[in-house]
């Protein structure tokens, strides 16, 4: 692993790192945010995915996570939001190839070779972040994300019952299997069998039977992708279905961007701190 970059922050230690993948085949960057602790003190772990065309400076840059984090004692890290190189292939369109890798294993060419998103997140960078960052304690791990990324940290929470304390998300992508964007890219990735979509749907993911203790997800009620591609409503009657508590907050008047995600990540970090340090 390299060090691309460090600089203090709220009296913690804001870095961004670089290492070679084996599950994509490239270099991967992402940032890891370690507030300040007393000695021989372990820190939980919020793990942030981004949306489409995001990379991890995205939300380090703008989401606004450090000083609550740092009063609460909780470790970020960021990943990125696909493979990127020019050995990578891409597509000209912002919501398929770089930038836009949905958190699957694709199993379709030219994709399948690097685009392994689901096995980086869930395995690789989890085994590395354990390893080059000693005083984050894997045990009380939780996860968010925005979009594409609450997709990513929805489908992922549910796909690995008791690996995480708590899941929220910002805006997601709740059913791929049911908006432009999703099909599209599970369509590419993934192939034409809508079964193998199945995994990386967090609505087919609980009518099948994965369940979570809890959800916590903000939505603005001016997001202009709120009808044809996120419809959050589809989550909340999975939830009720299964009987998963879900707090679904409408925000008047906010759209999509970064001034939504920052005005609400301390809240977020706020409820996964009251979960992560938590006695079991």
């Amino acid at each position: 692993m390299d060090i691309v970059s460090t600089n203090t922050a709220h009296g913690g230690t804001q870095g961004v790192y670089r290492h070679a993948s084996t599950a994509t085949g490239t270099e991967m960057t992402f940032s890891v945010f370690v507030p300040d602790r007393p000695a021989g003190t372990l820190l939980p772990v919020l793990w942030f995915l981004s949306g489409l065309t995001c990379t991890h400076a995205n939300v380090t840059e703008k989401g606004e996570f450090r000083a609550a984090c740092a009063e609460r004692g909780i470790a970020f890290v960021a990943p990125d939001t696909s493979p990127r190189g020019p050995g990578v292939p891409d597509d000209d369109a912002y919501d398929f190839g770089q930038g836009a890798g949905f958190y699957v294993d694709a199993t379709e060419g030219p994709w399948a070779e690097h685009f392994q998103m689901r096995r980086y997140i869930e395995d690789e960078l989890p085994t590395l972040v354990t390893r080059e960052f000693p005083m984050l304690d894997m045990a009380r791990q939780s996860i968010m994300g925005h979009s594409m990324g609450g997709h990513g940290a929805l489908t992922i929470a549910l796909r690995n019952p008791g690996r995480y304390r708590s899941v929220s998300a910002l805006a997601p992508i709740v059913s791929p299997l049911a908006c432009p964007w999703g099909e599209k890219a599970l369509g590419g990735y993934l192939g034409s069998d809508r079964a193998a979509w199945r995994p990386y749907d967090a609505c087919a993911l609980i009518d099948g039977g994965a369940r979570l203790d809890a959800l916590l997800v903000d939505q603005g009620d001016a997001d202009q992708f709120l009808t044809d591609q996120l419809k959050p409503d589809l989550l909340r009657n999975a939830c009720e279905r299964a009987g998963i508590p879900i707090e679904l907050r409408m925000r008047r008047g906010y759209d999509h961007s970064y001034y939504f995600i920052s005005t609400f990540m301390a809240d977020h970090i706020a409820w996964h701190g009251e979960r992560l340090h938590r006695s079991l």
